[in-house]
């Protein structure tokens, strides 16, 4: 049996939610799973994710593969390392209003 982590889709049409489960890879979507780890709401601003990092963990040491958007959140959260594709988006902000800055100030620097 290969276990995956993966989004289960849970709330009311056009407003989803999702619960990050242990589930068999054979089942479907939102089939029956055999422990929740978490739970991600994209709807919320900002996004809301609360994870269990113990069972996460004890998940992944058993060798569970997660999803690509599941090994994403995990990476936000700290629960393994990731690559730079994985950064938190508030990061690449911070790089970006730094730059912005730079450049405003070289901006400044010429008009004077």
């Amino acid at each position: 049996m290969a276990v995956k982590l993966r989004l289960h889709r849970m709330g009311a049409k056009k407003n989803p939610f999702y619960r990050i489960v242990a589930i068999d890879s054979r089942k479907s979507r939102d089939g029956e799973y055999i422990e929740q780890v978490g739970y991600y709401n994209p709807k919320t601003e900002p996004a809301t994710v609360k994870i269990d990092a113990e069972i996460a963990k004890k998940w992944l040491a058993n060798g569970a593969q997660p999803t690509d958007t599941v090994r994403a959140l995990f990476v936000n959260e700290g629960i393994i390392a990731g690559s730079a594709k994985y950064a938190k988006k508030e990061a690449a902000q911070e790089e970006v209003s730094a730059v912005d800055a730079a450049v405003e100030a070289a901006v400044a620097k010429i008009e004077d």
